[in-house]
């Protein structure tokens, strides 16, 4: 029988072992992210058109157009075959159109979001949407089909094959086929490029990087964040399992505590214990994104659970991948049970964030929050059943739910 000093002294020590790991990950990591931190966009190595050219370009009311004749959404500075523009200022009217761009694609494409963002003050709540264009973007990138175009980049050119060659031989083999990595690894090192015109004295023509340039110059946002975000999906295309948690954890931060963390500079903040429950916060929403995608991801060969708790429950790498019958294992439900109690401990984290926000400011993360709360409970109700159908809340539900968070986080005290 191990005694309770005992049980302490595991603790102590496991949690030692997983600081000395966690500490020698991030040694390793330093190369990578000098490699990765280097990617710049200079005035030198781009065309440039300068502002005086373009105004013979424009079309009128064309110029300040971001939806096309069909409703689609098009850039407004689609037709400009350069990448960067000479003048370091902008005049506001592109600034403008490059918002209204970011908007229109936040509506468009993430509903329940927008519908969280609508009710922030004008000026919070136009750089939350260039954020999320430009989170969107490298996702759509990295997860989609979506081609990132960079005027005068290739896939083909000596600095992409070099960028993608170095972080392969830090990473390992990559989990795609060859033609689709080298394609999504060239588009993200430009996308990366492109990201640091917002913080130098260039400007890129693509209209999210300009709105995104004026907000982290309005909100002072550290570029490591949105930079750790694009690593993220890097790293998505060289791995497709995780042998631990802390494994997990590493790459949630990357793709989702960085977007709390970059949120709560633009929404604003009292205390610096703010940042923990904003890490927090983005590490609850992913682990219920990947208990509820389980079945999507393991048809594309991945498996984001932890491998090692997989197996303490009895559960092979195979038995996901089997997909619909996994429901049918003795160790899923208690499983399901055991992850979604950790889910809740940084969910209980991350709501305390909402007492370190205006009151103005609160709506938007509490919706998200009591979004992924319900979704979180309907888990637990189907016994840990993602598989027979797909773990959405109903339009019904999104209404009634967002109009209770409203009025509990407008008007009473947290």
């Amino acid at each position: 029988m191990t005694t309770e000093g005992e049980t302490q002294s595991m603790d102590l020590d496991s949690a030692s072992l997983s600081d000395i790991i966690l500490d020698q990950e991030r040694e390793a990591d330093v190369p990578i992210e000098n490699i990765r931190s280097k990617v710049s966009l200079t005035r030198d190595a781009a065309r440039a058109i300068s502002i005086t050219a373009f105004e013979t370009l424009r079309e009128g009311a064309k110029f300040m157009g971001v939806m096309g004749q069909r409703g689609d959404l098009k850039s407004p500075f689609g037709h400009i075959d350069a990448s960067i523009w000479k003048e370091g200022d902008l005049p506001e009217r592109m600034i403008e159109a490059s918002y209204e761009y970011c908007e229109e694609l936040t509506r468009i494409e993430a509903a329940n979001f927008y519908h969280s963002f609508k009710y922030l003050p004008n000026d919070v709540r136009r750089s939350i949407c260039a954020y999320y264009a430009f989170c969107r973007r490298a996702d759509d990138i990295a997860d989609g089909d979506y081609t990132d175009l960079f005027p005068g980049g290739s896939e083909d050119s000596h600095e992409s094959i070099d960028y993608r060659s170095e972080i392969e031989r830090i990473m390992g083999e990559p989990v795609l086929g060859r033609d689709t990595y080298d394609q999504k690894m060239s588009q993200l090192f430009y996308y990366r490029k492109k990201l640091s015109t917002a913080y130098t004295s260039v400007t890129s023509t693509d209209p999210i990087f300009i709105a995104l340039k004026d907000t982290v110059q309005r909100y002072r946002i550290p570029r490591s964040l949105l930079d750790d975000m694009i690593s993220g999906m890097e790293d998505d295309l060289h791995r497709n399992r995780f042998d631990t948690f802390e494994d997990l954890y590493e790459y949630c931060y990357k793709v989702a505590s960085t977007v709390g963390l970059v949120c709560i500079e633009i929404y604003g903040y009292d205390s610096p214990e703010a940042k923990d429950e904003a890490e927090a916060w983005g590490i609850y929403m992913q682990l219920i994104n990947i208990l509820r995608d389980v079945l999507e991801d393991s048809k594309r060969g991945r498996i984001y659970l932890p491998l090692d708790d997989l197996i303490r429950f009895g559960i092979t790498e195979e038995d996901v991948l089997g997909g619909e019958n996994l429901v049918k294992h003795p160790g899923w439900e208690p499983f399901c049970n055991y992850y979604t109690q950790r889910a809740k401990t940084y969910g209980r984290a991350a709501k305390s964030l909402l007492g370190r926000l205006d009151r103005e400011m609160r709506y938007s993360p509490a919706a998200m929050m009591a979004f992924y709360d319900s979704i979180l409970r309907k888990i637990a109700k189907n016994q840990g059943d993602v598989f027979t159908e797909r773990i959405q809340l109903s339009k019904p539900e999104k209404i009634g739910l967002a109009a209770w968070v409203y009025f509990r986080y407008r008007f009473l005290p947290v």
